[in-house]
């Protein structure tokens, strides 16, 4: 990375200067003159893609969300949850779970990635009614090309179910 810096006499105040700095990255395809993809273009690291669609998911916003998901990712959650693929089967275990939460949050407490591999140690939580349900989860995604593949999460489900209010 350089550090390119411009300046220039400040408008009106002779002898001081208006100094203006530029960060550009010289990684592949992108030269100091600018030329290349422009650096928002790139995608995000494997754990922003993940964080990225957490934050997504606190406001339910599936349609957002869910195009961070590749075609064919693997969804696992304990059982009796199970395994799906894809974002429609995704949004179609999600969904019903989340309908009756008023808010939600998911605190990322921890996080650990090696390359494509990122785990998140989690407390989520969701307000059902007037009570909020806190779940500890771990969860295990790996990311290629800005979307995530696989996502396991691994919790104890007798404790989200013993919290939920009676139906």
């Amino acid at each position: 990375m350089t550090l390119k810096v411009r300046a220039r006499a400040a408008e009106g105040k002779p002898g001081r200067l208006s100094m203006t700095c530029e960060v550009m990255a010289l990684a592949r395809g992108h030269t100091e003159d600018g030329d290349g993809p422009n650096l928002r273009k790139n995608p995000m690291s494997p754990t922003d893609t993940v964080r990225q669609f957490m934050t997504l998911m606190e406001p339910l916003d599936y349609d957002a969300a869910l195009k961070l998901v590749s075609d064919t990712c693997e969804y696992t959650n304990p059982p009796p949850f199970g395994t799906v693929h894809g974002p429609a089967a995704i949004r179609a275990v999600l969904e019903p779970f989340f309908a009756p939460t008023r808010e939600n949050e998911f605190k990322i407490l921890r996080e650990a990635a090696s390359g494509p591999v990122v785990l998140f140690e989690r407390l989520d939580r969701h307000l059902f009614g007037d009570k909020w349900v806190e779940l500890p989860v771990t969860g295990v995604y790996e990311v290629h090309d800005g979307k995530i593949t696989y996502w396991r999460d691994y919790f104890d489900a007798a404790t989200i179910l013993s919290q939920l209010p009676a139906a």
